[in-house]
């Protein structure tokens, strides 16, 4: 097996000059995307566009870091504030509806523990895949092999290192499930504080006219 049939079926493997030859491109478009006229909004959507492998809607706030693009797929209306990383080594998958805050790491690589293993350059990619309508927090890290799921919320700061379910609050270093969100959280925007009433009306317009 060639060392890139290798990396895709996330096995161990050695960066070469082939696997090097296809993250040129994506250099590329960063270098672009990460020197943009900041206040271009139609360029940075387009550039964002042709980095990523399938992406609807998705808006990125530069600068921004991955080794591929290919390799990340993400649903609709995705945005990632200033200054995230996706080593997408291995697939990221992310779904509809997802917020990345300022300086998110998400990582599908990684290298041997043992030190005379890792000395010889054999690496890998493990996939990372994160549900609908998620929130990850400010400083957060992903580490591979995690599955986050849908309608989630991670808090600022956190390290994800197993999976989160579900509908949860998780945060921490190692991140866990701090409870569950429900119908209840709808009336708040940030802990204890309730939305107004002119917010509220144009809330339950949305949801109307979105079919929720």
């Amino acid at each position: 097996m060639t060392n890139i049939e290798r990396r895709d079926a996330q096995m161990a493997y050695i960066s070469d000059t082939t696997v090097f030859e296809e993250q040129k491109e994506c250099r590329k478009i960063l270098q672009k995307l990460n020197t943009v006229d900041r206040s271009d909004f139609d360029e940075i959507a387009r550039l964002v566009k042709q980095l990523l492998c399938k992406s609807d809607g998705a808006f990125i706030n530069p600068p921004f870091y991955c080794d591929y693009g290919s390799h990340i797929e993400v649903g609709k209306i995705f945005f990632a504030n200033y200054n995230c990383t996706i080593i997408d080594v291995a697939k990221v998958k992310i779904g509809d509806n997802c917020m990345l805050a300022p300086n998110v790491a998400i990582y599908t690589a990684g290298h041997p523990i043992h030190p005379d293993s890792r000395n010889t350059a054999y690496e890998y990619g493990i996939e990372v895949t994160v549900g609908d309508n998620v929130w990850i927090g400010g400083n957060t890290v992903i580490v591979p092999g995690v599955h986050i799921g849908s309608n989630t919320v991670i808090g600022a700061g956190s390290v994800v290192t197993k999976d989160i379910p579900d509908w949860v609050i998780a945060a921490g270093n190692p991140c866990r499930v701090i409870r569950k969100i429900t119908d209840n959280d709808k009336k708040f925007y940030f802990k204890n504080r309730e939305f107004d009433t002119e917010a509220w009306e144009k809330i339950e317009e949305i949801w109307k006219n979105s079919g929720i």
